[in-house]
């Protein structure tokens, strides 16, 4: 019998997005739309659109398991970004590349950056294939961006981070937005930062406690 995926798509937006106060119209459409099913492996369709993360890389050495983030979390951040039409946006940890797909549906076109070789092969075949033609996939250090595209109208952040690089403040257009999750577990919080007159100043918007992305962990320094 074939999944009625669209009647779960519904169903996510209906309980999980809209009761967690997101109300912008284009980001429920693009849930609406985006099959989050097609951005998963296939064993793990069935659970496209709990309530949870999904494990979409297992730790590999020191760098630790990679996940699909949670609905809720994930709406509510992108609300966060006020996404134009007209923007330029780059996705720092794309994954498997639902994020990237949500936001083109929002933005003029995307960058999509991710460090894990075969998150980013997938990323870019999912994309392909269900014809989300205004997203690039790119491979690279996450911390670093992705400056020879640079400057963007929003950067969104895809994962918890202990510290915020100046790298991403300095590849933000005037008048543009950096939205991440600043701390770990149930002390992360989401900020969101504004370009204004080439200085950068920040806000805490809500407790998120969303998985970190590896390589943002703060430098330790001895103290004697």
């Amino acid at each position: 019998m074939n999944t009625d995926y669209s009647e779960q798509r519904r169903k996510m937006v209906d309980g999980q997005i809209r009761t967690t106060d997101v109300t912008n119209p284009a980001l429920l459409d693009a849930m609406l739309t985006v099959p989050r099913e097609g951005f998963v492996r296939t064993m793990q369709r069935s659970l496209a659109y709990i309530d949870e993360d999904i494990q979409i890389a297992a730790r590999d050495g020191d760098r630790g398991p990679r996940y699909l983030m949670e609905p809720s979390p994930f709406a509510k951040l992108v609300q966060l970004a006020e996404v134009k039409p007209s923007d330029f946006v780059l996705d720092v940890g794309c994954g498997t590349g639902y994020c990237s797909a949500v936001l083109s549906r929002l933005a003029s076109s995307v960058i999509a950056l991710e460090s894990d070789a075969g998150l980013a092969e997938f990323a870019t075949d999912a994309l392909a294939e269900l014809g989300y033609d205004n997203v690039v996939v790119v491979q690279g250090p996450l911390r670093e961006g992705y400056a020879s595209e640079a400057p963007y109208d929003v950067i969104f952040v895809g994962g918890s981070v202990e510290e915020v690089p100046q790298a991403f403040f300095d590849q933000l257009k005037e008048g543009g937005r950096l939205v991440v999750v600043v701390g770990q577990g149930n002390d992360g919080v989401a900020r969101v930062y504004l370009k204004t007159a080439g200085e950068v100043s920040g806000r805490g918007a809500f407790n998120a406690a969303i998985k970190p992305l590896p390589g943002f962990e703060r430098v330790r320094t001895f103290e004697f």
